[in-house]
């Protein structure tokens, strides 16, 4: 029996190479997004620390006007970075959308090339038994004619 080669199976593992690169891609837009959003989190939380501040110092008794001023600078600044982070995200979320199209494009190819080989195998075993069938029939058929000769 034959053994079965794929002929494209070096296209087949550069493809899947491919495909991999891409899984690993989208994994590493992910990961920044987590750490954006962990960052995000961060700063929503250190906004709402301040907004505490800012009403203990805005409190009954004497105000603290330059404390409040300070605050208020921080808090500027907070949000100027919470806006930067949002953008950001945004930046990110749109390159995941893109390499999620490019791991499906290339899960795609991958997959086309499997089924490709799949036929090809069938193929293959089918014509192997035809082959396989051949040979049993002409030794039956030799050792009729042999029964046939010695009776």
């Amino acid at each position: 029996m034959a053994k079965f080669k794929f002929r494209l199976a070096t296209l087949l593992r550069l493809r899947e190479a491919d495909r991999d690169e891409r899984r690993g891609e989208l994994a590493e837009a992910y990961q920044a997004d987590a750490i954006m959003e962990n960052q995000q989190r961060e700063l929503e939380a250190n906004l709402a620390e301040l907004a505490l501040k800012c009403r203990e110092a805005a409190g009954p008794g004497t105000v603290d006007v330059d404390r409040l001023v300070e605050t208020q600078r921080f808090e500027i600044l907070l949000r100027a970075q919470q806006q930067h982070l949002i953008q950001q995200r945004q930046v990110v979320a749109a390159e995941i959308e893109r390499r999620r199209q490019n791991l499906v494009e290339a899960n795609r190819e991958v997959h086309v090339l499997e089924k490709l080989q799949e036929r090809q195998l069938e193929r293959h075993n089918e014509e192997e038994g035809r082959r396989e069938m051949k040979v049993i029939d002409e030794v039956a058929g030799r050792r009729k004619l042999r029964e046939e000769v010695s009776s």
